[in-house]
């Protein structure tokens, strides 16, 4: 197993089963997005609702190894491959709890913009200074 410095223990819920009976690819999207975007908003201080830099995903994929189901609680690790002046790209492992063999490994990249322009702005403070210990 590869090393990440944080990691976040995820439940799955009823409603990630899909037909076929286990977890749907695009729930292991929304988990990636949710344990970064935790970690920027307590660690990072990203205000998502009023602050003026947000960040905006620009890549995103996902090779999935193995079926997950309800009920499992997934350990998601996470960890920056990349720190621009105004972009990230992270690598993000989902294990069982037990953390063997990942089911999924992905990566997510975002850009931080000023939230009214739209344009890029750099990754400073607490921000920067959170994205560099998962260096």
């Amino acid at each position: 197993m590869t090393s990440y410095p944080h990691w976040q223990q995820v439940p799955t819920r009823w409603k990630d089963n899909d037909v076929y009976g286990h977890v749907n690819n695009v729930v292991h999207y929304a988990l990636m997005d949710t344990v970064i975007n935790t970690y920027l908003i307590e660690r990072g201080g990203l205000d998502i609702h009023d602050g003026g830099v947000i960040g905006l995903c620009v890549e995103s994929h996902c090779n999935y190894h193995a079926s997950v189901a309800f009920p499992e609680v997934l350990s998601i690790g996470l960890r920056v491959a990349h720190l621009g002046r105004s972009s990230v790209r992270y690598e993000i492992g989902i294990f069982r709890s037990n953390r063997g063999e990942p089911v999924a490994e992905g990566h997510f990249v975002h850009v931080f913009v000023n939230r009214e322009t739209r344009r890029p702005v750099p990754v400073e403070g607490k921000l920067r200074e959170s994205l560099e210990a998962l260096a």
